[in-house]
């Protein structure tokens, strides 16, 4: 082996004297140092064959040559290095002759995006998880997963773009299906996030559009209650609004949660006395949320009798437009730079 070792040393020397650009010099570093089949690792590994105190002796033999070997190649990158500025040096010049060069407008992200950054890393530190699916969708993961079946009046509610000749495919009208896939992929305990593009077949106007932006929220574990629920949104509503916001729920129907609520928040601009923006009421209604129904755990492959969680869906357009008093949705994919300069 000690043969073995001095010709390895010899013949790394000659590789690195061969080098002369980076790409060769990390390949050849990988030939020798790479951790599943260089030259080196290999005798290292054939240590385990010696034993006592020839084992000793040649592996202090081996940690020796490998330092030599890593100091010949550093000088070699060190080298590389001032050649490779010495080049530049002598190829490129600075005219100081030449006009200035008019700064260039540098952009930022879209308001959405912005407010949907916030809400993932309140999430994120909240210990969820970011969790992505399909636009485009089946039907039984948009409905019928979704505690809605074929003659359901709620699919009533959501004008939805249907695959010409693939009628059982859909353009989501929610995010909400991520509950299920995530439920089937990841099982439970689970708790994630869900933001994404959604579509509905609507005429556009100041107040609809066919694309949007929506957030889902969804927590499935063991002794999960309504109150966890209202605990969670509520630090939602103040890391959105400010400490002193304040939230009520109320009643609504929705077939993928049971009980299910609307949530609304004091206006952030009047403080609940009453403004344009909450239309004189002091509420902002900004959220939909519930507990998840057990037909759709059911649907995920999770016991509702052992499991319990909750769910909620936040409209990303919706909060943009109620945080910065913007008067119509179409703004936001018009692409006019007068507009989203703004923000």
């Amino acid at each position: 082996m000690n043969v073995e070792i001095k010709n390895l040393k010899h013949k790394f020397q000659q590789a690195i004297d061969e080098v002369n650009d980076f790409i060769k010099l990390e390949e050849v570093y990988q030939l020798f140092f790479g951790r599943k089949s260089g030259e080196l690792t290999e005798i290292m590994k054939n240590l385990k064959e010696l034993s006592g105190e020839a084992r000793k002796e040649m592996g202090k033999l081996i940690n020796e040559v490998k330092t030599e070997l890593e100091d010949i190649y550093s000088k070699k990158k060190v080298a590389l290095q001032a050649e490779s500025w010495k080049n530049i040096a002598t190829t490129e010049a600075i005219d100081v002759t030449q006009p200035k060069i008019p700064a260039t407008e540098v952009g930022h992200m879209h308001p959405i995006t912005q407010i949907q950054q916030q809400i993932e890393q309140f999430f994120i530190s909240m210990g969820f998880m970011i969790v992505d699916g399909p636009e485009l969708e089946s039907d039984y993961y948009n409905f019928t997963a979704l505690n809605m079946p074929p003659d359901h009046p709620a699919r009533d509610m959501q004008d939805t773009f249907y695959i010409k000749g693939h009628g059982d495919w859909v353009m989501r009208t929610q995010t909400s299906p991520v509950q299920v896939r995530a439920m089937q992929d990841y099982g439970v305990p689970l708790r994630m996030l869900v933001p994404g593009r959604v579509f509905r077949n609507e005429a556009t106007d100041a107040r609809h559009e066919h694309t949007f932006y929506q957030v889902e929220g969804m927590v499935v574990d063991r002794n999960i209650t309504f109150g966890d629920m209202k605990g969670t949104l509520e630090a939602l509503a103040k890391h959105l609004y400010g400490e002193e916001t304040k939230m009520r729920l109320r009643p609504k129907l929705y077939p993928f949660v049971e009980p299910g609520v609307n949530g609304e928040v004091t206006c952030y601009l009047c403080k609940g006395d009453g403004c344009r923006v909450c239309k004189q009421t002091g509420w902002l209604e900004i959220f939909g949320a519930g507990m998840v129904h057990p037909e759709v755990l059911k649907a995920g492959g999770v016991d509702p009798e052992e499991f319990g969680g909750f769910a909620f869906g936040l409209g990303l357009n919706r909060l943009v437009m109620l945080k910065y008093g913007i008067e119509d949705i179409r703004h936001f994919m018009s692409g006019d730079m007068r507009f989203l300069g703004q923000f």
